[in-house]
C-alpha cells in the first residue's frame, strides 16, 4: 500500500479506476476552457497533485496561451514535479504551483474567483458531510458567475456517495452539467456550473479539513 501521497500517485501507472477517474476528468477540464469566453481563462487546483489533470490538458489544448492557473498541494515532491512539468510546457509565465496548505482560502488569494475550479480527490478525504456542505459553501468565493467546478466522489461497500454530493451542488446554486462513473462503476465524476452571485469574501478561512490517508487508500482507492 501507498505510504505517502507521492507513492501513491504512481498508482495512476497501474491502477484502472485511476486511469479512467483522470481520463474523465480532463475531457471536463478541456470542456469547460472551450466554453470560456474570449480572453483570460482562471483556472485554481486544490489538493492538485502532480497537475497531471491539467497539464496533461494544456499540453494539446488549442487554448492554452489563454490559461492562468493557481495550483496547490502540500507535499513537496509531487509540487517539485509540477513545477517540472509546467517548465517543459513553457507555461512557467501562467501557470504557478504552491507547495501550501489547500485548506486555507488564503491559498488562493488573487488567482479566484476562477473559470474553472478543480476539486478532485478531495470529497472522499473529508471527515463527515458538514465538512462537505463547508466546502461547497465557500465555492462561491472561488467561482466565477457561470464557471465550472470539477469533482470527484468514490463508491464503497455498496453507497453511492456521488448522489449526496450531487444534491449538495444542486441545492447551492449549482447547475449538473455533467456527470459519469468509471467503467469500473466505483468512481463519480462530476461538473457543475455556478449559477449564482460570486462572493468577495470567503466565508470560512479554512473551507474544509483533510483527513485522507495514503496509507489507507491502497490499492482500492480512497472514495475522493
Amino acid at each position: 500500500m501507498a505510504k505517502d501521497w507521492f507513492e501513491w500517485h504512481e498508482l495512476y501507472q497501474t491502477e484502472d479506476v485511476l486511469q479512467q477517474r483522470l481520463e474523465i476528468v480532463r475531457k471536463y477540464i478541456s470542456d469547460s476552457l472551450d466554453a470560456a469566453s474570449e480572453g483570460t481563462i482562471q483556472v485554481v487546483s486544490a489538493c492538485s497533485g502532480d497537475g497531471r489533470d491539467l497539464l496533461g490538458v494544456l499540453a494539446t489544448h488549442p487554448r492554452v496561451k489563454d490559461v492562468r492557473a493557481r495550483l496547490v498541494e502540500l507535499n513537496p515532491q509531487l509540487v517539485e514535479r509540477g513545477r517540472e512539468a509546467i517548465a517543459q510546457l513553457g507555461l512557467t509565465e501562467q501557470i504557478e504551483f504552491i507547495n501550501g496548505d489547500a485548506t486555507l482560502t488564503s491559498s488562493f488569494a488573487g488567482a479566484v474567483p476562477a473559470d474553472v475550479v478543480i476539486t478532485c480527490g478531495i470529497f472522499g478525504n473529508l471527515p463527515d458531510e458538514e465538512v462537505l456542505q463547508q466546502l461547497i459553501r465557500n465555492l462561491p468565493y472561488f467561482t466565477k458567475k457561470g464557471g465550472f467546478v470539477l469533482w470527484t466522489r468514490g463508491h464503497r461497500d455498496g453507497v453511492n456517495y456521488s448522489e449526496r454530493v450531487r444534491q449538495i451542488f444542486q441545492e447551492s446554486q449549482f447547475t449538473e452539467v455533467d456527470f459519469q462513473l468509471t467503467a469500473t462503476g466505483n468512481m463519480g465524476i462530476g461538473r457543475h456550473r455556478f449559477e449564482g452571485q460570486t462572493l468577495s469574501e470567503p466565508i470560512d478561512e479554512q473551507f474544509f479539513v483533510f483527513t485522507g490517508n495514503p496509507e489507507k487508500a491502497g490499492l482500492l482507492v480512497s472514495p475522493s
